[in-house]
Order: structure tokens, then C-alpha cells, then sequence
């Protein structure tokens, strides 16, 4: 599989809120933001991405940002995993893979 990106995702009601939260304790502001949306902040190499009205989930999760989602997804469900339907993002199209322990994995691939 070609890995391209991991990071952590939390699912928020008020995205406005959570950014000003995120940005105090990190000490940074947002890198990207899209309306009530989507935010993501880029602090010592990591991202965390905050998901709120665009989200695959409503559970906290990983971010994998792959070069052929097609080809992430059949390797999932080669190793029997619980694959939900790709989703048409503004910016990608996404898909939850659920893993053991009930954790969600959010393949995604840019357009």
C-alpha cells in the first residue's frame, strides 16, 4: 500500500470552539480551515485534523492518506476487514475501514 500521510482525526460538534481550543493549547493557529467543516493544524512535523460537519465518523480515528484508495481497499478487505462505502469529499474521496478494537481508519485519496 502507498502510505502518503497518517494523522490523528477528532470528529467536533462546534468546530469554531474546538479550533480555539486546539489553537491555545498547541500554541499555534490552524494551518487550513473550511468553514464549519474542517480544520487542521501542522505543529512539530504531525498534524491533527479536527472533522466537523464534513465527517466520515463520528469517532475519533487515523487519517491514512493513500496513493490508490482502490488497491488500500481490496488489501482491507483481503485481511477480512469491515470496509464501508467510499464517500465523494470536497477535496478526496474517503472510506472508514473499521479495525479490531472497534478503532476507525479513514483511507483517503486526494483529487
Amino acid at each position: 500500500m502507498d502510505i502518503q500521510g497518517l494523522n490523528p482525526v477528532l470528529p467536533v460538534d462546534d468546530l469554531d470552539q474546538a479550533v480555539a481550543v486546539w489553537s491555545a493549547l498547541l500554541g499555534a493557529k490552524p494551518t487550513f480551515v473550511d468553514g464549519d467543516r474542517w480544520a487542521q493544524f501542522d505543529v512539530a512535523g504531525r498534524r491533527l485534523a479536527l472533522a466537523g460537519t464534513d465527517r466520515a465518523c463520528d469517532q475519533a480515528g487515523v487519517m491514512i492518506k493513500v496513493g490508490d484508495l482502490a488497491a488500500a481497499l481490496g488489501a482491507a478487505r483481503g485481511q477480512g476487514l469491515d470496509v464501508g462505502e467510499p464517500q465523494e469529499g470536497p477535496h478526496e474521496v474517503r472510506c472508514v475501514v473499521m479495525t479490531p478494537g472497534g478503532w476507525p481508519a479513514i483511507l483517503y485519496q486526494p483529487r
